[in-house]
């Protein structure tokens, strides 16, 4: 198998790391929900290596995300849901469907412009992240954390910072203990909360914060899928809470905040999750 800059190569090698005999062990354990974090921090790495300007480092990240697409394609293609091909046929497809100012219609006609562009988002992004990275560039020369990606998204960025000040020993070797320095951090807040000091109270929420995504990793779990596990079990809770109200023909806004908690345990105990 030689490099190419055909992309059938990569998804000739990706098939390669995943045939049930012959193929990476590592690879053959993955699926879509192991992958995914792998897939975010890739996308915020581009997004790093914009802001920069490092066009060699650009050029390596984007080759690391479109890995995650072939990934996430070739597990599809597993499963009979869909193939690599399917996923260029429909963004081709959305494409030409979003420009129809660009590409003409079917009798030839320029058809009148309708584009949603997600430039000013990028620009907002890439500011706030700029900002961010300059700080840590500053150190990046001395620092063991230096190689942590300043672009991760939050979460993911302390997970890692957490590991990598672990390779020299500075950390806890039983969660427990990280349980007990979150109930610290909580007893911080709320001392903060008698001060009613709104500056402390958002470092000291950091701070608990940081405690938590220590717990995650100590008990091997990853922050950013357990976060949106619990935002999605949120999401049907509440969702709950308004069919139930409805169907007494209620709204949200009549009803009490012990009302709705009592339906909040009604879907726990329906194991609504």
């Amino acid at each position: 198998m030689k490099p190419s800059r055909d992309i059938s190569r990569l998804i000739e090698i990706m098939a390669a790391l995943r045939a049930p005999e012959g193929g990476c062990p590592w690879d053959l354990e993955q699926n879509f929900a192991t992958i995914a974090p792998y897939t975010i921090e890739e996308a915020y790495e581009v997004a790093d290596a914009i802001t920069r300007g490092d066009f060699d480092d650009l050029r390596d990240e984007l080759g690391d995300l479109l890995l995650q697409v072939v990934y996430h394609a070739r597990m599809a293609e597993e499963q009979n849901a869909f193939a690599f091909g399917d996923v260029v046929e429909a963004i081709t497809k959305k494409m030409i469907r979003r420009h129809p100012h660009v590409f003409a219609d079917k009798d030839g006609n320029i058809q009148p412009a309708g584009v949603k562009s997600a430039w000013e988002r990028i620009k907002a992004e890439e500011k706030a992240e700029r900002a961010e990275r300059r700080q840590s560039e500053e150190t990046a020369h001395s620092s063991l954390l230096a190689s942590v990606k300043a672009g991760l998204p939050a979460l993911t960025r302390a997970m890692e910072l957490q590991r990598k000040a672990s390779t020299v020993g500075f950390d806890w070797n039983d969660p427990r203990a990280v349980l007990a320095k979150i109930r610290e951090e909580a007893d911080e807040i709320e001392a903060a909360l008698d001060r009613n000091d709104r500056e402390e109270l958002a470092e000291e929420t950091g701070d608990l914060m940081f405690a938590l995504v220590n717990l995650a990793r100590h008990v091997d779990a990853d922050p950013e899928t357990a976060l949106r596990s619990t935002n999605a079990k949120f999401e049907r809770r509440f969702a709950y809470i308004e069919r139930a109200l409805a169907a007494k023909g209620r709204s949200l806004e009549d009803a009490s905040l012990q009302e709705m908690d009592a339906l909040w345990n009604e879907a726990k105990r329906a194991n609504s999750k």
